[in-house]
This record gives structure tokens, C-alpha cells and sequence, in this order.
């Protein structure tokens, strides 16, 4: 005969009750019950084991079900670069959404760093473009051996001072790890990777492994002037090495903005 479990054992989990009451289905099986009552409890136990496993795939299907709609519905409420704001260096809220239509130029910048010259680069790709539609942004970190330790309104000074920079400063924070700026997380997703080019490059990208000790995904960016262009339409998004120069890229901005 089928024994029943004893109370205590049905406040297991339901996997563990599906696998139960199959053993013990087996068993009785095993028996080769002869009697009408004994085939009606087989019966019955047969059509529970099969109710009680597809309880528990719908609602393991259904768990991933939600999981993979909710991902799919943030992303597509967020799926460009148009999508986020951010604070300015003087504490103001930009709402990226203005910049639709414009080619952008993401970087991360800081104020003590062997590429902090760039900046003096990209106000010249400022000065050039801004007319045409280019907009320049960049977004202060200290997370690279603690080269932008200063304030925010120290960095914009900084850079104003010694770089004639005109192009939009915003406020300083991190570009990875749980606290990265979700623009940042943004741009890494869709464009993860950079190029080195030349032997000198290379052998900088080698030392950038050995020293961000913010780097965990192959995605992160690797150090200070990591840069990203837009497309007009955001949907093209190219990313350029620290190393890379910013009048090396003139001919994809130019492109971009045709």
C-alpha cells in the first residue's frame, strides 16, 4: 500500500515533495496492485506527480519569463544615450535627451595625469566642430592612482586656466565598479572594447592591466581619456583608447557629423 508522508515532511519545499511522492509511486508500482481500490490510488498519485511537476516547471519557466521581460523592458526604455541626465560640475542637472541630433564626444578625464594635455586637444576639436554639431563632455575621475582629487569647482578651474576648456565639465565620479556613473555603464555595453595602435600603445594598454586597480570586466575602462563618440542618431558608438589623440579622430568626426 501507498503510506503517506507524515505531516511534518509536506512543509518541505515543492521539489522536494514532487520527488517524494515519486519514489514512493515507484514503490507502490512496484507492488503490482491487483485490487480496484489499489489501481485508483495509482492512479490518483500518477495524476498528482504529473500536476505537481508541471506546477513546479510553469513556475520555474515563469520565473525566468519575468526576469527576461523585465530586462527587455529596461532596456528598451533605455537603450540610448539620450535616455540619461547628469549633474554638471556646478551641481545642475543635464538632460542628455537636448543632445539628440548632435555628434557627442564622451571622456573621462582628470587634471594630474601623464594625458591630462589632451585636454588641450579636445578644445581644439571644440573650437572646430561645436559649430557643426559637435558637443564635448567630460566627466572627472579619481579613480585611476587618484589623479583628480581636487573638487569639482577646482577641476573646472583647473581646466579653464590651463587648457582654455569651454566644453562642458561635469561633476566627478567613478566610471567603474557598483558606483560607476550609469552613463558609463551604458557606454561600456555598447562599445567594450578599444584599439592600441603602434608598439608604444600597446605597451601602455599592458601597464594599464598592471596598475587600475578599478578594472574587473574586460568592459572597464582601462584609465584616464578613455573616449567614446556618438552618432548623431546614438546609435553608432565608437570608443578610443587613453593613447589615442584627439586629432586622430578627427576623420570619424567628421564622418559622424556629414
Amino acid at each position: 500500500m501507498f503510506q503517506p508522508m507524515e505531516p511534518k515532511t509536506y512543509r518541505a519545499e515543492p521539489i522536494r515533495l514532487y520527488f517524494y511522492i515519486r519514489a514512493e509511486y515507484g514503490r507502490f508500482r512496484a507492488l503490482k496492485p491487483v485490487s480496484f481500490i489499489q489501481q485508483d490510488q495509482l492512479y490518483r498519485v500518477r495524476y498528482f506527480l504529473i500536476f505537481v511537476k508541471y506546477s513546479i516547471s510553469y513556475t520555474i519557466i515563469s520565473l525566468f519569463i519575468r526576469k527576461f521581460v523585465s530586462q527587455t523592458i529596461k532596456r528598451i526604455h533605455m537603450t540610448r544615450i539620450y535616455d540619461f541626465n547628469a549633474l554638471t560640475s556646478k551641481g545642475k542637472e543635464l538632460d542628455f535627451a537636448q543632445f539628440e541630433g548632435k555628434v557627442l564626444l564622451i571622456v573621462n578625464t582628470a587634471s594630474k595625469c601623464g594625458f591630462t594635455p589632451q585636454f588641450a586637444g579636445l578644445e581644439e576639436l571644440n573650437q572646430k566642430y561645436k559649430d557643426s554639431g559637435l558637443v564635448i563632455i567630460g566627466f572627472p575621475c579619481n579613480q585611476f592612482k587618484e589623479q583628480d582629487p581636487a573638487d569639482d569647482s577646482k577641476i573646472e578651474e583647473f581646466c579653464q586656466l590651463n587648457y582654455g576648456v569651454t566644453f562642458q565639465i561635469m561633476k566627478k565620479g567613478d566610471v567603474n565598479g557598483p558606483d560607476a556613473n550609469p552613463i558609463f555603464e551604458y557606454l561600456k555595453t555598447q562599445a567594450p572594447t578599444e584599439e592600441y595602435h603602434g608598439l608604444k600603445a600597446k605597451a601602455t594598454q599592458a601597464l594599464f592591466k598592471t596598475i587600475s586597480n578599478s578594472v574587473e570586466k574586460d568592459s572597464d575602462i582601462k584609465w584616464n581619456f578613455t573616449k567614446f563618440l556618438i552618432s548623431k542618431d546614438g546609435e553608432t558608438i565608437k570608443r578610443y583608447a587613453p593613447t589615442t589623440e584627439p586629432k586622430d579622430m578627427e576623420k570619424d568626426i567628421e564622418a559622424m557629423l556629414a
